[in-house]
């Protein structure tokens, strides 16, 4: 069998583009899923932004997510996370990667 090389290439490039498009395990354990278990950790409120679903907080280290202190932006699992909040509240939160974004996905009010 003679194959031209315009075939091979063809048939080179469909076999990665099928590689590609088989989910790797690899990848998945880059992100965690979101869960009950994730530590909390202390953060100031800095800005509620309801019509995005986001939440900016001051946080401390979150070593899970190999995060140092800083104020970031973050995704919230539950919209109604945003109605028990406002800017100044100290808060305890767990945050995970989840779709790719970080997500706070238990918030409550500081000790």
């Amino acid at each position: 069998m003679n194959l031209t090389p315009a075939a091979v290439i063809l048939a080179a490039s469909l076999s990665l583009a099928a590689a590609h498009a088989q989910p790797s395990s690899h990848t998945a354990h880059h992100e965690p899923k979101a869960s009950a278990t994730a530590p909390m950790v202390d953060g100031e409120v800095r800005k509620v932004d309801k019509e995005a679903g986001k939440l900016t907080l001051k946080h401390a280290p979150i070593p899970h997510l190999d995060m140092p202190d800083m104020t970031m932006v973050f995704r919230v699992q539950e919209p109604a996370m945003l109605d028990r909040v406002k800017a100044g509240d100290k808060v305890r939160f767990a945050a995970e990667k989840v779709g790719g974004q970080y997500t706070v996905v238990r918030i409550e009010p500081a000790p």
